[in-house]
């Protein structure tokens, strides 16, 4: 029971360590900050998976170059699964590496397992022997209570997340027909797409740009609090239903960044 507690509080590390490695890495790209990660909380799960499977399954070999092709290999098999189990269940595209070489499907590519690969050798070599000696320092009683109350918010935290998510394509589709109608309202046209919204921005008057702010509230009521942090926290998911849902996402996602 005190191994899987352990398990279990390595998988909560990781898993943390993950977000803050995505979080910076989009921030960096997307020149703002953006609080990554499927879960409210600040937990990228994919990574404490493959952390811990890693360990598991990794803990006896002594030689980097095997540590480091199991990992790459094994955490590109993970991330491949996760994408497409994700696409099934939620019918969206959350990341895509069709813009990296060597990718496959855009679900995972060369450069990404190349990474996950040093990670693996730096976790079995490097970390995991530290955070093992620190986790034996921790009394038996604050492990117990610390899995419980963990394990507790980690699925309120996932039940609220699917629940906010699973009905996204119909959200997307009350927001187009809300702006829509918005917009032949006002005699005006109107394309979707980041670029075309970007255009639109340009070409308004200060007195349309108004309608924008209105347009913006309409997001903000047609797509729950689930839904615009996922648009806001994944700047490459796109819809698996439709083009026109990819696009609206790109122009909610443009829309809920301007003040």
């Amino acid at each position: 029971m005190l191994a899987l507690e352990h398990l279990f509080l390595w998988f909560l590390l990781y898993s943390f360590a993950g977000w803050v490695y995505e979080s910076i890495l989009v921030s960096i790209s997307e020149r703002h900050l953006v609080n990554r990660g499927f879960l409210n909380g600040p937990l990228c799960p994919i990574y404490g998976c493959g952390a811990v499977l890693a360990i598991v399954l990794l803990h006896d070999l002594t030689n980097p170059v095997e540590i480091f092709l199991i990992s790459s290999f094994g955490a590109s098999v993970l991330e491949y699964a996760t994408s497409w189990g994700m696409e099934k269940l939620f019918h969206a595209r959350w990341w895509d590496y069709s813009h990296f070489r060597f990718n496959i499907q855009g679900r995972i590519c060369l450069l990404g397992a190349i990474v996950f690969g040093f990670g693996g050798v730096l976790i079995i070599d490097v970390i995991q022997p530290q955070v093992e000696r620190l986790t034996a320092m921790i009394p038996l009683m604050a492990v117990h209570v610390m899995c419980v109350v963990f394990a507790i918010a980690v699925i309120v935290d996932t039940i609220i997340t699917v629940l906010g998510i699973v009905d996204l394509s119909d959200h997307l589709a009350k927001f187009g027909d809300a702006v829509q109608s918005r917009v032949e309202e006002a005699g005006d046209s109107w394309q979707w797409g980041k670029e075309a919204f970007r255009d639109k921005m340009r070409d308004l008057s200060e007195s349309s740009q108004e309608r924008i702010v209105g347009m913006r509230h309409l997001a903000s009521s047609a797509l729950n609090w689930q839904q615009r942090r996922m648009i806001r926290s994944f700047p490459r998911m796109r819809s698996t239903e439709s083009t026109k849902y990819s696009k609206i996402i790109e122009t909610a996602r443009e829309m809920l960044r301007r003040k």
